[in-house]
């Protein structure tokens, strides 16, 4: 978490001291408002106090579709400034999101473990796919280990509402095994409102295998 917040944090500082554009991993990107930039500038350095060291999750590196997507909020003015907060922390991985993801799932599916330090919450239905309420709903998000989100980010596994696990046929047998993944086993089930969002997971599996 403090890699992210500290790449948040000089992306937001760079915004805040007006810097007209931001290069980051060759991905070059309009500058966001004075206002915006101090907004997550606020928001990192409060989350890096307020969250218990117990609670901390881990988090994916920040790269330039990351920062894009953040733009894109910003840029829309049709979105009250709080909703456009409250979108920027869910894509960064931090604030309402996770939380929301936290109160519904303990522990990672697939593996078990229950440490939030070392657990992503990731979106079922991607980002780009879905609507501003839809990626900070927490059904919309499911708690795994970083190797098992991996696979289900790529669409390389999926679930049934049931539990029922789906793996990709170019997934090569011994990923699963080295990692101790039994794709027969069957993960808890899903609860009903998240049953949208896995199938339009199921639907981008089924266009990968196509």
């Amino acid at each position: 978490m403090e890699a992210l917040t500290g790449r948040v944090a000089e992306f937001a500082k760079a915004a805040s001291l007006g810097v007209a554009s931001f290069s980051y991993q060759g991905c070059y990107l309009a500058g966001i408002s004075d206002a915006l930039g101090h907004l997550l500038l606020a928001l990192t350095e409060a989350d890096a106090l307020a969250v218990n060291e117990q609670d901390r999750l881990a988090e994916p590196e920040l790269d330039g579709q990351v920062l894009e997507d953040i733009h894109h909020i910003e840029a829309d003015q049709s979105i009250p400034v709080t909703q456009r907060m409250q979108l920027a922390k869910a894509r960064i991985g931090q604030g309402l999101f996770r939380k929301r993801v936290i109160l519904l799932d303990q522990a990672c599916r697939v593996t078990g473990v229950s440490d939030k330090r070392v657990l992503i919450a990731s979106h079922i239905k991607p980002w780009k796919y879905a609507s501003n309420a839809e990626r900070i709903s927490g059904y919309n998000g499911i708690l795994l280990s970083p190797h098992v989100d991996a696979l289900f980010d790529d669409r390389l596994i999926t679930f049934e509402d049931d539990g029922t696990m789906h793996v990709h046929p170019s997934l090569p047998p011994d990923v699963l095994d080295r990692w101790s993944i039994d794709p027969s086993r069957r993960v808890n089930a899903f609860r009903p409102e998240q049953s949208g969002f896995l199938l339009h997971h199921r639907e981008l599996f089924a266009k990968k295998i196509a």
